[in-house]
């Protein structure tokens, strides 16, 4: 079974095209280390929850949107070996400045325990 990276990324709204050009850049140097698939979904209906939310995670401010990613990989060696050796992909330092800020960026890494693709 594969191995999930997820995110949750505080985007200002007007940032929007900016993001996605960003993420179209990214993808390829992910499917390069083995990522298999890559998907941004932008908050269409992120509502605002009793205790805590998705907004709440990233402490979103207003006129921000919150973006959930999530990166397959075949399995999590290839997510841990990639993550080494991204770090120092020269790649990085020609990818235009983040439209967001980083420091509210989240991600781990996720075992599937059901998957209904097969």
């Amino acid at each position: 079974m594969s191995y999930i990276q997820g995110l949750l990324i505080p985007v200002p709204t007007k940032n929007k095209d900016a993001y996605k050009k960003l993420a179209e850049l990214a993808a390829p140097i992910f499917q390069d280390y083995g990522a298999l698939r890559i998907v941004e979904a932008w908050g269409d209906a992120v509502p605002d929850g009793k205790v805590t939310d998705f907004k709440r995670a990233v402490k979103a401010e207003d006129g921000e949107t919150v973006v959930f990613s999530w990166i397959e990989w075949p399995d999590k060696q290839t997510y841990e070996s990639a993550a080494e050796k991204m770090e120092t992909d020269p790649r990085w330092g020609e990818m235009p400045e983040m439209p967001f800020d980083g420091k509210r960026m989240m991600w781990a890494g996720f075992a599937p325990i059901l998957d209904t693709t097969g």
